[in-house]
């Protein structure tokens, strides 16, 4: 059995990795897109040791800009390019490259970044279609890099911490698993976020975090789902709105385990906010805080987390470098992403048809 000590060396290991890493075992690093996200993702990956902003992409030529001044104030002069096959063809010198673009694009940049021998970090979810998916593990499968998700949320070392706790059997058998993401609707300015084509709809793009992480807990993919979601509030908000603003979904994983999972966009400030639980027999833990009640006593348990080098982008990131550097299966790699996008594909698609969805009838 895994003591309690064990878990928090665990969730301390990343930044003991990167601390043994020389600053001179440079890594050359491209970001293609640099809106919302890929900004982010720009400025955390540049806070790694040893890594190189070596070229930038985006469409936007004032996002491109922006993140090059950026870039350029730390010292590294960027090549920018709104051509991201153009990048790839040019530029020999790429090691690493992260992808943080809208999703129905994540599938013909990935694969075009592996086959030219870079190692990639994409974005969740993988993809907004199922074969696109299956095309990404295949090309990873075949790929000289490694492919990481930016399924950061693996590297949180609270949840990682409380995850790993329930693994070794802290609270006991798991009976039960309850989440919701309750939060205020998206920016505005984004427009493909709405967009149900592009982006796979909010249950895709958006809850894939936590459906992640209660996979992860459950060890398995679920056997069926039923859902149901709609628009009440941001009706044609913005304009061509096709994206749900509330939906409810009920998963069922092998061994009589049940998921239930609420996200609404309409959310007073303060109000409900995000919670992912996980009740045992012995305890239940709430994973975004890692804080525990054992079922006969009274007041919360604390694990004990050591202090991070960063929040979960940064450490899912220096992970990224970490495995490029020694071609390590990343924790959030394809096969994982995968398949937590695909659970978020079959609530998807029982929410649409309002019915129970098998895994078999999704993945056939």
């Amino acid at each position: 059995m895994v003591s309690r000590r064990d878990v928090l060396k665990t969730a301390a290991a990343v930044p003991a990795l990167l601390q043994a890493q020389s600053p001179n075992d440079t890594v050359r690093v491209a970001v293609i897109g640099v809106g919302n996200r890929g900004s982010y993702d720009l400025k955390n990956i540049m806070k790694v040791p040893g890594v190189k902003i070596v070229a930038l992409c985006d469409i936007d030529p004032e996002r491109l800009e922006k993140a090059r001044a950026y870039v350029a104030a730390s010292g590294d002069s960027p090549a920018t390019y709104t051509d991201f096959r153009k990048m790839l063809d040019e530029r020999k010198d790429i090691d690493a490259t992260v992808i943080a673009t809208p999703v129905d694009t994540h599938k013909m940049i990935a694969i075009d970044a592996l086959e030219v021998g870079t190692n990639v970090y994409c974005e969740k979810p993988m993809a907004t279609t199922l074969a696109d998916v299956r095309l990404m593990v295949g090309a990873a499968k075949s790929a000289k890099g490694i492919f990481q998700a930016g399924f950061q949320l693996r590297h949180d070392p609270k949840r990682s911490a409380a995850i790993q706790f329930v693994h070794s059997g802290g609270i006991g058998k798991v009976l039960f698993l309850q989440g919701y993401r309750h939060t205020g609707d998206l920016p505005h300015d984004t427009p493909w976020y709405f967009d149900r084509n592009r982006s796979g709809d909010n249950i895709v793009e958006q809850a894939c975090h936590i459906l992640d992480l209660f996979t992860w807990t459950a060890g398995a993919h679920p056997l069926r789902a039923y859902g149901t979601g709609g628009i009440n509030l941001f009706k044609d908000d913005p304009p061509g709105r096709t994206t749900m603003d509330n939906y409810a979904v009920i998963y069922e994983f092998p061994d009589d385990l049940r998921l239930t999972f609420s996200h609404l966009y309409f959310d007073p400030p303060g109000f409900s906010g995000v919670k992912e639980r996980v009740y045992g027999a012995k305890g239940s833990i709430d994973l975004t805080t890692a804080t525990w009640i054992e079922r006969e006593n009274k007041g919360e348990i604390k694990l004990e987390i050591p202090e991070a080098a960063g929040d979960s982008t940064y450490l899912s990131l220096a992970a990224f470098v970490d495995n490029a550097r020694g071609r390590k299966t990343p924790l959030n790699n394809a096969e994982s992403a995968a398949l937590s996008t695909m659970v978020a594909m079959l609530g998807r698609k029982a929410i649409y048809e309002r019915r129970v969805v098998t895994w078999e009838e999704l993945a056939g």
